[in-house]
């Protein structure tokens, strides 16, 4: 029977992406297996369910149709799935996770003893590092994120926000002076962590700022870019869980503390494509976005 689960989902994503090759790779399958699984479809149906042409495919309105109502259907049994699977004792196997190794060190690593004597069943293979890992290619469950995310065929959910901010040491604003308005960055040395020479800030009142920068240094780990700023080296941003104790410590002080770092971005969950989220990767997710939450919260929420 084709109208199974798995040719659902296939077509949910030809929906999304608009190319069917593209979207039967996501799932291990070839352009031809991917072809017979749509076209099995329609026959089981009786309608044409996509217009295809050399470059693309669209949804014909019998598609648009389906597509309602295979998202609830799919939606459906992933709530079925998580309600039978919601005890420790039946979360088991093997679970893949990546995570930046600054934000790992502090936000996950503290936590997982904790995890794993609730979760014996599971087995938990965790990668620190800072390094965009292809969760596909390498076989990774979920990657927890910080930052702006590429466009791409994975799943994201928000675990938490990330605010930014300007930092510098009191030794460097001693010396070189405080910056009173944006426009005062361009006379300030500003580390960059892997971006271009504009910084944008915006006020409260959701104006934003371009501001050209000069920086007399360029780095890809925002560790160190922290490390430097804490050296007197400069003026840099920061995420505030990042920063926080320092900040806490008088090593770091904000920088125009009226300003955020723009654009705004978030702490993601990322996970292959594919609506079936295993109850092991639902159970890690679940547990880490609350202990993150209540981290961020009570160490630095009236740094906000």
């Amino acid at each position: 029977m084709s109208f199974d689960l798995k040719s659902l989902e296939l077509f949910t994503r030809v929906a999304a992406i608009g190319a069917i090759g593209r979207a039967g790779q996501e799932f291990g399958l070839s352009t031809t297996n991917a072809t017979h699984r749509i076209q099995a479809l329609e026959a089981e149906l009786g309608v044409k369910l996509l217009n295809r042409t050399t470059r693309a495919v669209s949804l014909t309105p019998d598609g648009e149709t389906l597509l309602a109502h295979a998202e609830r259907i799919l939606d459906a049994v992933e709530d079925a799935r998580r309600e039978l699977s919601h005890t420790a004792a039946t979360v088991t196997g093997k679970l893949r996770v990546t995570v930046s190794s600054t934000f790992g060190k502090s936000h996950i690593v503290p936590f997982v003893p904790e995890f794993m004597r609730l979760y014996p069943g599971i087995s938990l293979d965790l990668n620190l590092t800072d390094a965009v890992v292809d969760i596909v290619e390498q076989g990774y469950d979920l990657a927890l994120r910080n930052g702006e995310l590429a466009p791409s065929s994975l799943l994201a959910q928000k675990v938490d926000d990330n605010p930014r901010m300007l930092v510098a040491s009191p030794e460097y604003l001693g010396r070189a002076g405080a910056p009173e308005r944006p426009e005062d960055l361009a006379d300030h040395a500003c580390l960059h962590f892997n971006w271009g020479r504009d910084w944008q800030l915006v006020d409260p009142a959701g104006q934003i700022y371009d501001i050209r920068v000069t920086s007399p240094l360029t780095l890809n780990l925002g560790e160190a870019v922290t490390s430097c700023v804490k050296a007197g080296m400069g003026i840099g941003q920061a995420s505030l869980w990042h920063a926080g104790p320092d900040l806490r410590a008088g090593r770091l002080v904000q920088v125009l503390p009226g300003y955020r770092v723009w654009p705004e971005t978030k702490i993601w969950a990322v996970r292959p494509p594919g609506r079936m989220m295993h109850a092991r990767v639902k159970a890690f997710l679940d547990f880490m976005q609350a202990r993150i939450i209540e981290t961020n919260e009570e160490r630095y929420g009236d740094l906000i």
